[in-house]
């Protein structure tokens, strides 16, 4: 979908569909108010009213915001529909509500099957014209989401298919750079959710390999991908053991964005578990079909590199590590009871295979120590732990840095990807000691998140690090009501959580 900003007149825009976002128990526009009952539209928060037609004698004041719109000087709408959107109270707007917004507006575009569409961009006194464009703009990039590579051409034509919105001209005063990263950082969110949504046949450690030398041809970056071999070599017995019954081969991807002493080093690694059976400690065949996502950790360092090659920042130092491989059970899977060394000589005892995504993350974040970042951010779909102590609304957060973390948490307030902090005591380091290696892969089911962390923690070297748990937050299972959705901008599937925190946190990074 093409965005495109304008500062042109509200009610001089020709569009099929004209999105005009309105507050609650405020007078509506100069000449609407007289063709909507009062209690059709109160502007409740994600109310929508559609006028099918616009009134001749509904008028607005050229170049005005929405809700600014009375004065002498009118002309009739020229958009052929109106579709009011309810923005709640003035006093409580966020930026993730206009996010969710717009999102839903576009849906309820997309439903009466319009290709193109106009949004007047909000007035706001808290809110700056920058923040709310990139709000819009984000939610309805995001919204505008279909996976359908796999349909076949009677489904792609069947009616239930909403239409595709290709164009949306978006009406206001803003910094036209701010669309462009909001543009960027979607393209990466949107690659994040295609590799999540496609199925594990297809989407293979190779694949990702693939993906990321496309990113690095785009984006001037230096691409090594590590066969098994070569994983051999450097001693990357997490990398290894997890890989053993798998017949598509393992891939360590490291992609490098910059070089050492050109701003901060920041290293981004993710858990690319690309299908998860559990390996020998199976799972139950229940929605196993969803462990096809349980590489969503390395889909968002994937995404975020999309955008970094997309914006090439200035003055920083980005390295990126994907830990690639499938998770399956046969006669040459690892079992409970093995001990696997990591690339860092740390020993891992195994008592379950199905803790495996920490046995990977092990060797990349023991690789990325070569680089000497400054800071370390893992993600990973690590436990079902997390979910329990936080659903699917927010991630979980385990750092051995306050000042990295609170970096984190910012970049995730600004994005609507929210992120919350669990405590990493010394009691849940003892708790992954091992009595026959140095460490066992799980401390069993109390504070499962936590003790996931604490056995990442071994690999980092002592340098600021902060993991994030994705697993409640990396997709939608059950499609909701429109209406019902918290966040209309993510589609059921691959969500791709994360790619828009990190490009924030990079952006910021590269701005000191």
């Amino acid at each position: 979908m093409k965005l495109t900003l304008t500062s042109g007149s509200v009610s001089e825009q020709r569009t099929p569909l004209l999105i005009l976002g309105l507050y609650a128990d405020e007078t509506l526009p100069d000449g609407l108010a007289e063709v909507v009952e009062g209690e059709d539209f109160k502007g409740k928060f994600k109310q929508t009213l559609l006028l099918p037609f616009v009134p001749a004698h509904a008028t607005a004041v050229a170049g005005d915001a929405p809700n600014q719109m009375a004065g002498s000087r009118s002309q009739p709408f020229a958009a052929r529909r109106i579709l009011l959107l309810g923005l709640g109270k003035r006093e409580e707007l966020t930026a993730e509500q206009l996010r969710r917004a717009y999102a839903f507006a576009l849906l309820r575009a997309k439903a009466i099957n319009v290709t193109s569409a106009a949004v007047a961009l909000p007035d706001h006194g808290t809110l700056d014209r920058n923040t709310i464009l990139r709000a819009v703009a984000d939610g309805l990039l995001l919204a505008n989401y279909r996976f359908d590579r796999f349909k076949g051409t009677a489904s792609k034509k069947s009616n239930d298919q909403p239409a595709e919105i290709t164009e949306v001209v978006l009406l206001g005063e803003a910094d036209s750079s701010v669309l462009e990263l909001a543009e960027a950082a979607a393209r990466g969110v949107l690659l994040a959710r295609d590799l999540g949504n496609e199925p594990p046949a297809t989407c293979t450690p190779t694949r990702l390999a693939e993906v990321a030398a496309e990113i690095a041809a785009r984006g001037g970056m230096e691409l090594t991908v590590l066969d098994r071999e070569q994983m051999r070599e450097l001693g990357m017995g997490g990398m290894l053991g997890v890989s053993q019954a798998a017949h598509e081969p393992p891939k360590f991807i490291v992609l490098e964005y910059g070089r050492k002493g050109a701003g901060k080093t920041l290293a981004l690694v993710g858990k690319g578990i690309t299908f998860d059976s559990g390996g020998i400690s199976l799972k139950p065949g229940e929605k196993m079909d969803l462990m096809k996502m349980d590489m969503m950790g390395a889909a968002a360092v994937l995404g975020a590199m999309s955008a970094v090659a997309d914006l090439k920042p200035q003055n920083i130092h980005v390295v990126a590590i994907v830990c690639a491989t499938e998770n399956l059970p046969g006669g040459k899977a690892f079992k409970p009871g093995d001990i696997l060394r990591a690339m860092n000589g740390v020993t891992m005892e195994i008592l379950n295979t199905d803790a495996e995504g920490r046995l990977v993350l092990a060797d990349g974040l023991s690789y990325v120590q070569r680089y000497e970042p400054d800071a370390i951010i893992d993600l990973a779909t690590l436990t079902g732990a997390v979910q329990i102590a936080l659903g699917t609304h927010i991630s979980g957060l385990i750092t051995n840095n306050a000042e990295l973390a609170q970096r984190v948490k910012e970049s995730g307030e600004t994005t609507g990807e929210l992120v919350w902090e669990l405590p990493l005591l010394p009691e849940y380091r003892n708790a992954v000691k091992s009595t026959i290696a140095d460490i066992k892969n799980t401390a069993g089911r109390a504070a499962g998140t936590i003790t996931a962390g604490a056995f990442l923690e071994n690999f980092v070297d002592e340098r600021p690090w902060v993991h994030l748990d994705i697993a409640g937050v990396s997709w939608v299972e059950v499609p909701p009501k429109q209406e019902d959705q918290a966040k209309p901008y993510n589609s059921v599937g691959a969500v791709g959580f994360g790619v828009r925190l990190l490009t924030d946190l990079i952006q910021r990074y590269a701005a000191e």
